[in-house]
C-alpha cells in the first residue's frame, strides 16, 4: 500500500508495525480529520478463512470493552478485499520493546504500570473473558506510563459448570514463556491462568528476562510444568522480600495456590513496595527512540502456541 491509499473513509497515513498476520497503520478517518489506528490483514491472507475468523473474534470480545486500561476496537470491516478492525490510536511501545534496552527503561514508573496492567486485566475478567495470552507484547505503555491490554485473538469466555466438564481443546493455544501449567495440559482455564501469566510479566518487568528458558519449546514448556520457582530477587537484589513472594505466589504450579482473582492481587500489591531503593528515571528515555517497524514484535498478533525469540 502506498500512503495516500485509502481504506473505507479511512486514508492511511504511516504504516507502524508490520507482524506475521497484520499492518498496523495509522489512518485519519477522512470526515473528521480523526486519527485511527487499523489492524490489515496482509494482502497474502486477505482471503485465508481462519485469520479472518481470528480478526472477527479479536472484535467480538473486544467490542464492548470500554475501560480506559484496554485498547478501544471500534469496528470490524472489509475494504478492498482487505479484513481490518478499526481501533484507538495509542502509544506504538508495547512494553517487550521497552525491556529490550533494560528493565530500568520502565523501572522508575513500574508500580504505576503494574497497577494499571492489572486494573485492565481485572475489568476483562469481569466480563466474564480469560485473555490466555498475557506477555509484555500485549501491554502498550506510554511515556508517562498509561498502560492499555491488546490483542483478544484467543480469549476465551469464562467456563463454567457444563462447559467445564466438556472443555476438550485440541491444542494449547499462548505464548511459551507465559503459559500457565493447565493452559499447557489442555485443561479448563479460568482467572487463575491469566494471574499466572501475569505473574510471569512482572518477574520479567522487575529483572529484564523471563522467568523460565529453555534449549527447545519442550523444554521450555516443562519447566513450567516442573521447575522450581525462581524468585526474582537472583537477578535483581533491589526488589524487595515481599513483591518477590507475591510474584512467586501467581506462579505457583497450581492455580488454587495462587491468588485467586486480580483483585486479590491488587489488594496485596498496593500493601507492597516493588523496590527496596526507588529507580532513577533514566536520562535518555526508551520513548526517545521508538524502534522502528521492521522486524518489531506484533504489536497485535495472531493467537496461536508460538516460539518465543
Amino acid at each position: 500500500m502506498k500512503t495516500r491509499d485509502f481504506l473505507g473513509p479511512y486514508r492511511l497515513a504511516r504504516l507502524i508495525r508490520v507482524g506475521s498476520t497484520a499492518e498496523v497503520w495509522e489512518a485519519v478517518h477522512e470526515g473528521d480529520g480523526e486519527r485511527f489506528a487499523l489492524k490489515v490483514l496482509k494482502e497474502s491472507l486477505k482471503t485465508d478463512k481462519l485469520e479472518t475468523m481470528l480478526l472477527k473474534h479479536e472484535y467480538n470480545v473486544a467490542k464492548d470493552l470500554t475501560s480506559p486500561r484496554i485498547i478501544r476496537v471500534f469496528e470490524y470491516r472489509e475494504d478492498s478485499g482487505r479484513p481490518l478492525l478499526v481501533l484507538e490510536l495509542f502509544s506504538e511501545l508495547n512494553m517487550k520493546q521497552a525491556l529490550r534496552r533494560g528493565p530500568e527503561s520502565l523501572a522508575f514508573m513500574l508500580d504505576k504500570i503494574v497497577e494499571q496492567s492489572a486494573e485492565g486485566l481485572y475489568y476483562l475478567h469481569t466480563k466474564n473473558w480469560i485473555h490466555l495470552d498475557i506477555k509484555p507484547d500485549n501491554f502498550l505503555v506510554s511515556r508517562d506510563g498509561q498502560v492499555k491490554l491488546i490483542d483478544f485473538t484467543i480469549s476465551q469466555k469464562k467456563k463454567g459448570g457444563l462447559g467445564r466438564l466438556l472443555y476438550r481443546p485440541k491444542v494449547a493455544k499462548g505464548t511459551r514463556s507465559y503459559m500457565a501449567p493447565e493452559q499447557i495440559r489442555k485443561k479448563v482455564c479460568d482467572e487463575r491462568t491469566d494471574v499466572y501469566a501475569f505473574g510471569c510479566v512482572l518477574y520479567e518487568l522487575c529483572t529484564g528476562r523471563p522467568p523460565y528458558t529453555g534449549d527447545t519449546p519442550n523444554d521450555l514448556l516443562n519447566k513450567h510444568l516442573t521447575a522450581s520457582i525462581p524468585s526474582p530477587i537472583v537477578h535483581n537484589d533491589n526488589v524487595t522480600r515481599e513483591f518477590a513472594d507475591l510474584v512467586k505466589s501467581m506462579m505457583a504450579k497450581s492455580p488454587s495456590s495462587r491468588p485467586p482473582s486480580m483483585w486479590e492481587f491488587l489488594k496485596v500489591f498496593r500493601t507492597v513496595e516493588v523496590f527496596k531503593k526507588k529507580p532513577r528515571k533514566p536520562k535518555v528515555s526508551v520513548f526517545d527512540n521508538m524502534p522502528g517497524i521492521k522486524g518489531a514484535d506484533d504489536m497485535f498478533r495472531k493467537g496461536g502456541l508460538e516460539d518465543d525469540e
